[in-house]
């Protein structure tokens, strides 16, 4: 087989093989580029909490905490749904207690994640659902479960995930987010985890592309080759 043929073979093959991936890298880098990163972390479903001081008359004492919450590491004082609150981290895991009564809240229950998540949520829409997931779905792999799983009505189908333990917001989601997250997995190949940007598929088919520019460039000479043969034949 003469080489010029045998680079316009390969050169053929590589492109039908690696064509489509490229044409979803392209895709996938405009929808990235196109909608905001902003809009995606969907910074503007979470309403920022204005800053209002504290009273400390009446809360429970920190050092009180160490008798409700047994082998505490921390507590923090914040405000939840109106309301103070310790999140504390102690050997038996993280936990909620109300900072006035030094009452257990945790574990939330349906009503109390959905009152946290109105009380974040930034627009305007009701809440169609809540549900608490004990396996985390794909769009927060790695979170740890239960969670409550609350979704708003609207545009994109904004959620909210909301721990039970915490109260916290633990994470949001909406369908542009989504599709990002489909796009993401296609742009870096990564079909499973979709966190992997350095996967063995990916690396082989950047190669293949390499492989079918560099035959690209030899059809490309031996073309330059020729036609300067044939005019000096031609003269």
């Amino acid at each position: 087989m003469r080489w010029p043929a045998l680079a316009r073979r390969l050169h053929k093959w590589l492109a039908l093989v690696v064509g489509i991936q490229v044409v979803l890298w392209m895709l996938g880098g405009l929808y990235m580029t196109a909608v905001h990163i902003d809009i995606i972390h969907g910074d503007r479903l979470v309403k920022a909490p204005p800053p209002r001081p504290l009273p400390l008359a009446g809360l429970v004492e920190p050092a009180h905490l160490a008798h409700l919450a047994p082998g505490l590491k921390s507590a923090r004082l914040e405000v939840q749904a109106g309301q103070p609150v310790y999140v504390v981290d102690a050997e038996a895991g993280r936990a909620l207690f109300d900072a006035r009564s030094g009452r257990k809240l945790s574990p939330l229950g349906e009503a109390e994640a959905r009152a946290r998540a109105e009380a974040l949520f930034a627009e305007d829409g009701e809440i169609v659902s809540a549900t608490l997931l004990t396996k985390a779905p794909l769009e927060i792999q790695g979170r740890a479960t239960p969670i409550w799983r609350v979704e708003f009505e609207g545009a994109w189908r904004p959620t909210f995930y909301i721990s039970p333990q915490t109260g916290e917001l633990v994470s949001r989601r909406h369908d542009l987010w989504r599709a990002f997250d489909v796009v993401w997995m296609l742009h870096i190949m990564d079909y499973d985890g979709r966190t992997d940007v350095n996967n063995p598929l990916l690396r082989v088919f950047t190669w293949l592309a390499v492989g079918s520019a560099v035959t690209g460039g030899w059809l490309l000479f031996y073309s330059f080759r020729r036609r300067r043969r044939r005019r000096g034949a031609a003269a």
